[in-house]
């Protein structure tokens, strides 16, 4: 079942001439994890907008076509109705840390307190979603005192505890060395099967194509490719429009041209690069 649908969405910021988003139809299924690719500009980042309510309600601009996520129609909601459904993580983790509390974990409990959960499932919702993100030992700590990519968590986390139906992440792992960015795609998978929608805009190829259900391409404001991991990442449409390929696709490419790639497939990750350079 289909919880988000969009249906020839186009927007324009105000005091532009172009549309940042044309002619999005798109429908997500509930539990998928979808993942967004593109390079700047392409429309991303204010796709991630739309979804999460903040186009046009917070933004302004002209938007036409429909959003529906959950079976309410954004044009009929206001932003304080949209986002109990609809959680977004920003590409900045600084930008989403209140100032308003001392301790991470006031601070994961400072929505919560807002829309008046009591006292006690409070506290519980953040103990659980500290343990799931694994940040359970900066309970304590004052957010500012952490790393960016504690930050981040803490802002991943901020979101889940909210317990909204779908997640949308813009860049969360921008921040993240290498064992951090997989613990958060983990956890992202695994809120996933448990039913949780995801949508992912992210740049590190390798990671979504082990994780992510589907991916789409962004080109311009429209959408250029959709399909699975596989295929999608490794299209030769890709590097023609500016887009970043993993590692592993760009080395086989490369490796194709002189003969030395023998397989039909290109690799995204690095199993699959292990595996085609070995035969």
């Amino acid at each position: 079942m289909a919880i988000i649908n969009l249906n020839n969405v186009t927007y324009k910021y105000p005091l532009t001439d172009s549309p940042a988003l044309q002619n999005i139809s798109l429908q997500v299924q509930e539990g998928e994890f979808l993942a967004v690719v593109g390079p700047n500009g392409a429309g991303k980042s204010t796709l991630c907008y739309t979804l999460a309510g903040f186009v046009p309600h917070f933004f302004k601009g002209e938007l036409k076509g429909s959003v529906e996520v959950d079976g309410k129609d954004l044009h009929q909601s206001t932003l304080h109705e949209w986002v109990l459904n609809v959680g977004l993580a920003f590409q900045n983790p600084f930008n989403q840390i209140s100032g308003a509390k001392y301790t991470v974990f006031e601070e994961l409990a400072f929505g919560l307190e807002n829309i008046g959960v009591p006292r006690e499932e409070m506290r519980a919702r953040v103990r659980d979603a500290m343990q799931l993100t694994g940040i359970s030992d900066l309970a304590e700590r004052s957010p500012y005192s952490l790393s960016g990519g504690q930050q981040q968590r803490v802002a991943l986390t901020s979101i889940l505890v909210m317990q909204p139906r779908v997640l949308v992440l813009d860049e969360p792992t921008s921040q993240m060395d290498p064992i951090g960015t997989r613990e958060v795609f983990s956890v992202i998978r695994t809120l996933a099967e448990k039913g949780m929608t995801v949508v992912l805009v992210e740049h590190k190829m390798e990671w979504i194509a082990e994780f992510a259900d589907r991916v789409i391409a962004l080109h311009e404001g429209q959408i250029l490719l959709e399909g699975n991991p596989s295929e999608v990442l490794t299209s030769e449409l890709l590097p023609e429009k500016g887009f970043g390929s993993s590692r592993y696709t760009s080395v086989a490419r490369e490796a194709k041209k002189m003969g030395l790639w023998k397989k039909e497939k290109l690799p995204v990750t690095l199993d699959e690069a292990v595996e085609g350079f070995s035969k």
